[in-house]
């Protein structure tokens, strides 16, 4: 019984050789690079094709006031940058998040309107600002500043009750639940 010695083997030689014939362990880093770049992409679109949609991504921050008589208050000079600010107000009655933008038109009134209309609100798009207009994410229907609160019905922004009393701008939440069956979008037809 002659015992066979093995020679260890030669793990270089071995490397080369599976290179040589591509039988090695690929690089997984163009697959990689593949997938941050698609992630990167959709991001990016998903920015281009839905801007803004909260607080958040206007330009300066809006700080707001709840009543203890059911009211929310902005103050005036906050909406003096020229931009339509979307908010949202979570009713708990309803369990209905409700959207709303408010925005100082070219003709200097403060304007406000539910993020929604009587014909696109199954879509629950509701509206970018485009300059001086309000456009329609579901449409494209462009609407000027200066309409907002003024024009009711079809594809326009449905208006929203505000008052300014003093230097505040002053929404009733009241007035923000009667807009609840534009945002209830379970009920889509």
């Amino acid at each position: 019984m002659s015992a066979e010695k093995k020679s260890p083997p030669n793990t270089a030689r071995e490397a080369k050789k599976a290179m040589i014939l591509n039988t090695g362990k690929k690089s997984r880093s163009p697959v990689v690079i593949a997938v941050i770049v698609v992630i990167a992409v959709t991001a990016g679109l998903g920015l281009f094709l839905f801007p803004g949609g909260d607080s958040a991504t206007s330009p300066t921050a809006i700080t707001q006031t709840t009543t203890d008589d059911g009211q929310i208050a902005y103050a005036v000079s906050q909406f003096d940058d020229d931009q339509a600010h979307h908010f949202s107000f979570a009713d708990a009655a309803s369990g209905t998040a409700i959207a709303y933008f408010i925005l100082k038109s070219t003709d200097g009134v403060i304007r406000a309107a539910f993020d929604a209309c009587d014909v696109c609100w199954p879509e629950g798009k509701g509206y970018v600002q485009d300059g001086t207009a309000m456009v329609c994410r579901n449409c494209n229907r462009r609407f000027e500043s200066v309409m907002v609160n003024e024009v009711q019905g079809g594809c326009n922004p449905a208006p929203l009750t505000r008052t300014i009393a003093g230097d505040r701008v002053v929404i009733r939440i009241d007035d923000l639940r009667k807009g609840q069956g534009y945002f209830n979008l379970s009920k889509k037809a």
